[in-house]
């Protein structure tokens, strides 16, 4: 995509950037889960610091409901210190317009980050006021949040009708990595798809079905397709709204020369999982009890597509992870991609939340930032992030 880049920014020493980047990280009782997203973004950071950029970065942390301290991006700014040994100056009441000022006299060498984005409701509501005060910062604007790029809000498309505005290292190399993936894969090319967001991944099933030669489903999504071919589903989780459009999806299936898969053996257990797991068949789910991963069976074949595959873009744990008797599928899948030689693409907040050990994640060819975004990538081939970008 004819885009403009970072390493277009000419002559920077002394400039502010504003630079938005996504540090929606997971965090239990005030502490970082997996800092990740925070690694991904230091090698803009750092090329930014190189050319003696003074940078403001711009991130939102969950869905506050306006100001909420437990929404603080204030951990992050303590990993990022540690990260870089750089002091980072967390700015609190950012929308006001004596935050210019205290950024104005913040040195050079040290890091701004406006507290949560989201504390202010102009930034998702894409405000033209609240964009040209965050624009009234800095002299450029640099986008670096893949992961949120498919928001219309005010620090992703907002700023960029008032700054020149580029893209940042990491969202250069998403667009390319996931570009290259739908356009030129290497074949046998396998699209694993699982967790729950049914409305947006069946739509990126359809794009799919044109490019994949397999898509195999596991988590919540499975369980709305199970529903659609006419199989009994228990107390499950599945989007019953989204059935008829699944059926449309089967229907398309059967005209390409894609193949759907749905597991043939579950792990299902009581609603309140009160119950040891047990394995059952696809077509055998009794109404009394819920399904929560994908079976021995399964994961078996799904390794055996992994191992086949030279091309494998996955989204979405295959069950309910975070309790660690319904991991073993996600655990397997992961297992066998980290030992594939294929080119391989992992993205979603929960896929990666779901990695415990960084061993595996080395292994992957490129983890995406994005979850919803990657999958509104993978369905239109651009984001409004990114259309702001482009070049006229």
């Amino acid at each position: 995509m004819n885009i403009r880049t970072i390493h277009e920014l000419k002559n920077i020493r002394g400039k502010r950037v504003l630079l938005t980047v996504d540090f929606n990280i997971s965090l239990h009782n005030g502490n970082i889960t997996n800092d990740t997203r925070i690694v991904e973004a230091l090698p803009t950071i750092n090329y930014l610091r190189k050319e003696g950029a003074k940078i403001i970065l711009i991130s939102h942390l969950g869905r506050p409901r306006g100001y909420d301290k437990k929404f603080s991006l204030r951990p992050v700014a303590e990993r990022l210190r540690k990260l870089t040994k750089i002091k980072v100056n967390l700015i609190d009441d950012f929308w006001e317009g004596k935050a210019i000022n205290i950024i104005n006299k913040i040195p050079e060498d040290e890091l701004i980050l406006l507290e949560n984005i989201r504390f202010y409701k102009g930034e998702e509501d894409n405000d033209k006021i609240f964009s040209k005060h965050l624009a009234k910062m800095a002299d450029f604007f640099v986008n670096d949040a893949f992961g949120t790029s498919h928001r219309v809000h005010s620090s992703i498309v907002g700023i960029a009708d008032y700054l020149p505005s580029f893209a940042g290292m990491l969202m250069a190399k998403e667009i390319q990595v996931l570009s290259d993936a739908l356009n030129k894969p290497a074949r046998p090319f396998l699209v694993l798809i699982g967790g729950a967001k049914t409305p947006e991944k069946i739509a990126v099933i359809e794009r799919i079905l044109d490019i994949a030669d397999t898509i195999a489903l596991g988590g919540a999504i499975s369980n709305t397709f199970l529903a659609a071919w006419g199989f009994g589903t228990g107390k499950s989780l599945v989007d019953y709204e989204m059935v008829e459009m699944a059926r449309v999806v089967f229907w398309k299936a059967a005209k390409k020369h894609c193949a759907l898969i749905l597991p043939q053996d579950l792990v299902i257990s009581d609603r309140e999982r009160s119950k040891m797991p047990s394995v059952i068949e696809y077509n055998k789910i009794p109404n009394n009890v819920a399904i929560y991963d994908i079976g021995p069976k399964t994961q078996k074949y799904y390794c055996k597509l992994i191992n086949e595959a030279k091309t494998i873009i996955w989204n979405g744990p295959m069950g309910f992870y975070e309790d660690p008797l319904y991991k073993k599928g996600t655990d397997a899948v992961l297992k066998c991609l980290s030992n594939s030689n294929a080119y391989s693409i992992l993205g979603g907040g929960d896929t990666i939340t779901s990695i415990k050990e960084r061993r595996y994640l080395e292994k992957i060819s490129h983890i995406s930032t994005g979850g919803s975004a990657m999958l509104s990538f993978l369905e239109k081939g651009t984001l409004p992030g990114i259309d702001v970008l482009i070049k006229n």
